[in-house]
């Protein structure tokens, strides 16, 4: 038996439909569930039903007063059907809120005085044991896997979430439901063996278990595209309702903003052990790596990890971390000096110390191919008027193609943005959603539409033809827009200009499109 409990999977990505129709469906789960199922089984359904609505986008000004799973109950409430009462028996444990739960319980009392029965495992849904509660991580604190085993009497079945700290108390990324844990656990305990000076293992109470857990699926839930698996929503409600199975939570980490006086004693005391020199450019440059880590994780902004730093240079490089020109060359030797030092100073094993400094320095080493190869934006034949157009130019097609590294499949490539044929895969690359079906040659529809759309957007914008298109984008960005919201406003405007003609070709009227270009404002 697989160690990760399924249950049935369905489109990530359902077919829009009225949402009687989509409650009907649910209903119709519920009522298949057969006579006597298990309770875990229940829980399944019951958290796959809750995850359809998980990151449902809504309009900020509706979302406080809006719920699905109200809305849901009170489709539920007018049916007299088995499964009618077997939803609600499941909501009123697993809904997420109380408020939601209690309208579930009011609901089921409701259909059962019509002569319903109630279902033989409604009492026991959620009455769980609770077992050990197992971590196992990174020795740098990047990441770490959380195993808490829970009981409907023997039958066992454990939550597995995967946290990344390197945001603001950490983060969920990933979250599962296992019915072997005792197997989880095995492998946990054997990747300590095989890297255990790289990876470290603990017994954590309940407490600090559903500490770790709660926070980090809140920080989940409060990033705006949060980064998770394709089964983080179907095992998240479940997730939660077991928290409430466990005891008070552990106080959190203290968050608290790092004062400016503490940032200045970290920056001195890391000179003063370095064999840096103590100069204005290493401090600023030293000054640019707190503010980063007091900004993402001020419980400790002077922890160090592969993946932490590796996202500190990726900020330096889109420009979210800038750096003054007379330090840029300075940025590389402060970084692994740095490095050297936190680890040192956190009381990691040597042979740690050495993988993080060798990953390091293969980081520094594409940073700062990135961040100097200006010259692939370039063709070798093209002339330019002077310096201040050239470095126009170079902005364009930058802001056009901020990378020519891209992953395609599971192939990293490094490709030349001047050829139209490399420049387009690039541009795929950003839609990695679109990747199987493209491999698969099933890719149409809207889809094929919208990439097709960006790639002649960002021709256009290499060729600087219409100029006004830059023109436009320019304005865009100095009034805060991101580029992918730019673009997507850029992508409108030309679809709109966009009229059949013969053989199947598609045209526009430039000077239309010139007029709509500088009309954006």
């Amino acid at each position: 038996m697989s160690p990760v409990s399924r249950a049935r999977k369905k489109n990530p990505e359902p077919t829009p439909q009225s949402m009687n129709g989509l409650f009907k469906d649910m209903l119709r789960d519920f009522s298949s569930l057969g006579a006597e199922p298990e309770p875990l089984e229940v829980d399944l359904l019951a958290s796959e039903v809750i995850g359809q609505w998980w990151d449902l986008p809504v309009n900020e000004e509706e979302a406080e007063d809006f719920s699905v799973a109200l809305d849901l109950v009170a489709f539920a409430s007018r049916k007299i059907t088995p499964g009618a009462a077997a939803l609600l028996a499941a909501l009123r444990v697993l809904a997420e809120t109380l408020e939601e739960r209690e309208a579930a319980g009011t609901a089921l009392d409701t259909v059962l005085g019509r002569g319903i029965p109630t279902p033989d495992w409604a009492d026991t849904l959620g009455q769980v044991s609770v077992g050990e509660c197992w971590r196992t991580g990174d020795v740098y604190g990047d990441e770490s896997s959380l195993l808490i085993e829970f009981g409907y009497g023997e039958a066992k079945h454990g939550i597995l979430a995967l946290l990344d700290f390197n945001e603001l108390g950490g983060r969920v990324r990933d979250v599962v439901v296992v019915d072997a844990p005792h197997e989880v656990l095995a492998a946990m305990r054997e990747q300590v063996v095989e890297d255990g000076d790289l990876v470290k293992m603990e017994q954590v109470t309940p407490a600090r278990a559903h500490q770790l857990l709660a926070d980090g699926l809140a920080a989940t839930d409060g990033l705006d595209e949060p980064e998770v698996s394709e089964d983080f929503a179907r095992f998240r409600a479940l997730a939660l309702a077991r928290t409430r199975a466990l005891p008070e939570p552990e106080a959190s980490p203290d968050q608290a903003e790092v004062s400016d006086a503490d940032r200045d004693a970290l920056v001195a005391e890391f000179i003063g052990a370095s064999d840096l020199e103590d100069t204005e450019a290493n401090r600023a440059c030293a000054h640019l790596i707190v503010a980063f880590g007091a900004e993402h994780e001020p419980a400790d902004p002077a922890r160090v990890g592969p993946e932490k730093l590796a996202r500190f240079l990726e900020a330096v490089l889109d420009g979210e971390v800038e750096v003054n020109e007379e330090h840029e060359d300075g940025l590389s030797p402060v970084l692994l000096a740095w490095t050297a030092w936190s680890a040192k100073r956190a009381g990691l094993t040597d042979a740690a110390v050495a993988a993080l400094i060798e990953a390091v320095g293969e980081y520094l080493t594409e940073f700062e191919q990135d961040d100097t190869s200006v010259d692939v934006y370039l063709d070798g034949t093209e002339e330019f008027d002077g310096p201040d157009e050239l470095a126009e130019a170079l902005d364009r097609r930058m802001f056009a193609i901020p990378s020519v590294y891209t992953e395609l499949g599971d192939e990293e490539l490094d490709l030349e943005p001047t050829d139209p044929q490399q420049r387009r895969l690039l541009v795929i690359g950003e839609y990695p959603e679109y990747h199987e079906a493209i491999a698969a040659e099933t890719f149409d529809g809207q889809p094929q539409e919208d990439l097709e759309l960006r790639v002649n957007l960002v021709d256009q914008l290499w060729d600087n033809e219409p100029a006004e298109l830059w023109e436009a984008a320019q304005r865009l960005l100095e009034a805060g827009q991101e580029r992918d919201e730019i673009l997507d406003l850029l992508a409108e405007v030309f679809a709109k200009q966009l009229r059949p003609a013969e053989n199947d070709e598609i045209t526009y009227d430039i000077d239309e499109y010139r007029e709509a270009l500088a009309a954006i404002d």
